[in-house]
């Protein structure tokens, strides 16, 4: 479940601010894009694989994505990871409104997807990502 904290609309698209919690399980596929990318982890614990290293990382902790690296992460925890995520120039806050499926409020439950509605948002995303000067990869 993302939140945009501050919209690139409200920076002149200096940056965006999102804040994120990722269930068990979740995470992107390996990217990269062509924009800076810093996450801080306030709960929980990531596998972050960043120019094909991995390594687990723990609140409290921040990761600094510069432009154009190969990365991805996964909760592989059993529990909901809290983090802020920092995209200088915006954009990416774009692409999720563009991608995701919008609910209520954060108390609001998540959307259950079938996995037909989940291939159509996977494909969505992948054929979006250009647009947002994002590039899926085979492995980070």
């Amino acid at each position: 479940m993302y939140t945009i904290l501050v919209p690139g609309s409200a920076t002149d698209g200096r940056y965006c601010l999102i804040d994120m919690l990722v269930n068990d399980g979740g995470g992107p596929p390996p990217h990269r894009h062509d924009f800076e990318e810093m996450f801080s982890l306030l709960a929980g614990e990531l596998e972050f694989t960043f120019r094909g290293q991995t390594q687990t990382v723990r609140a409290p902790f921040t990761v600094n994505i510069p432009s154009n690296a190969p990365h991805q992460f996964k909760n592989i925890s059993g529990k909901t990871v809290h983090m802020l995520c920092l995209y200088t120039p915006a954009g990416q806050d774009e692409y999720f409104m563009a991608v995701g499926v919008p609910i209520e409020s954060r108390s609001a439950p998540l959307p259950q997807l079938s996995r037909e509605e989940k291939a159509e948002k996977g494909k969505l995303a992948e054929e979006l990502a250009p647009k947002y000067r994002t590039q899926m990869l085979g492995s980070a």
